[in-house]
């Protein structure tokens, strides 16, 4: 395997062996550089050139590269400041009523089903949760959950800790049957696997940008199908809600009819422009070629681990798998071997009682070669 890009773009790369991509990755250079220089401009010259235009306009550029990600259009994205506060106002637009349901599972990141629990409260409705076997659900046991009753199915795309990959567009398919919404969250995928949402039909997908887009905290996006966007009335309001946000006026509220809607406040604009630009990096070196790198650098490590007796819990069929590998050591707890291979500058995430390991474009096969010659180290008979 030759590398996909040139490390130099990463320079924490030269820090340690970082697997662990699906916690947080490693920023592009491009993207640290414009979040520093933003925070320099405003520090020396304050609005003089961060004017009121500029704030108006800072959105455009990042909606811009986050709808070339999607395959969608501009006016289909909202930018926010985390994925869950995106979906919290989401969460509170949609019409719960009692006696209907939420449906998910019961190994989805929490923020993706906690903002529901506060309107299933208000709402007297119900959450739903898919039980999985060893952090593994049966996608058919999300849809027996679903039925006329259901108003929103929510699910991560891939599983945080097993990098289980679902198919939207069965759910989607399952969700409109009973004229329900399918909300994902591709957290732990958007810049790591193709997604073209129009093809997968799902309402609404949020994606915070630390992870997998490379890029910086304190900023997210949000897709909403062009349908929805004049109908949802989001929960969280604020100076930026008014579609003429310079008209600033307390005796009226008018809101955008397109996505914008949903952007309500000032947030890290430097963070903004660093995410604009790790999206565009990423997009030129091609998503598709990140997601045939990953897994084969994945695929290298599943060997490497199973030779060794060590025990993969990520699905590895071909339509689930992704760049996460988790893996349950027998005869030894996953907070140790974790501990011992972060002590030792190899990077990864203790997940429950599996050791998960999320290699990036950024990786190489000798990161990997790295990473089981110091396991071997560990001197421990898996099999014993």
């Amino acid at each position: 395997m030759k590398p996909l890009i040139n490390r130099k773009d990463f320079p924490a790369t030269q820090n340690s062996t970082y697997l662990n991509a699906a916690s947080v990755a490693l920023m592009h250079q491009g993207a640290a550089n414009a979040v520093i220089e933003w925070q320099i401009d405003l520090r020396d010259y304050g609005t003089l050139h961060f004017d009121e235009l500029a704030e108006e306009k800072i959105y455009d550029d990042l909606r811009l590269m986050a709808a070339r990600l999607f395959h969608v259009q501009p006016e289909d994205i909202a930018v926010g400041s985390s994925a869950t506060e995106l979906l919290a106002s989401l969460a509170w637009a949609v019409d719960v009523n009692p006696g209907s349901n939420i449906v998910s599972t019961e190994v989805v990141f929490p923020s993706t089903i906690y903002p529901w629990t506060r309107v299933v409260k208000d709402s007297r409705s119900e959450i739903r949760l898919a039980k999985g076997k060893d952090g593994y659900i049966q996608p058919d046991d999300v849809i027996a959950l679903i039925d006329d009753q259901t108003k929103v199915v929510c699910l991560s795309h891939v599983e945080f800790g097993s990098g289980q990959r679902y198919d939207l567009k069965k759910f989607a398919d399952a969700a409109h049957a009973v004229n329900a919404l399918l909300i994902a969250d591709a957290t732990q995928s958007a810049g790591m696997l193709p997604i073209d949402v129009q093809d997968s039909g799902v309402d609404v997908l949020v994606c915070a940008a630390y992870k997998w887009l490379c890029g910086p905290f304190g900023v997210a996006v949000m897709y909403i199908a062009p349908e929805l966007q004049s109908e949802l009335y989001p929960g969280l309001l604020g100076w930026r809600s008014h579609a003429d946000m310079w008209d600033l006026r307390a005796n009226r509220l008018r809101l955008p009819d397109t996505a914008k809607r949903f952007e309500f406040s000032t947030l890290a604009y430097g963070s903004v422009i660093g995410l604009t630009q790790s999206i565009q990096y990423l997009l030129q070196v091609g998503i598709e070629n990140i997601f045939a790198y990953t897994t084969d650098l994945a695929s290298m490590l599943i060997k490497g681990l199973s030779e060794r007796g060590i025990e993969i819990m990520s699905p590895q069929a071909d339509d689930e798998r992704t760049a996460i590998v988790a893996a349950r050591f027998p005869g030894k707890g996953s907070a140790e071997v974790a501990g011992y291979l972060n002590a030792n500058n190899v990077v990864v995430s203790q997940r429950g009682e599996y050791v998960r390991f999320s290699p990036h474009l950024y990786n190489e096969p000798d990161d990997i070669s790295k990473t089981l010659e110091l396991i071997d180290s560990m001197e421990i008979n898996f099999e014993a």
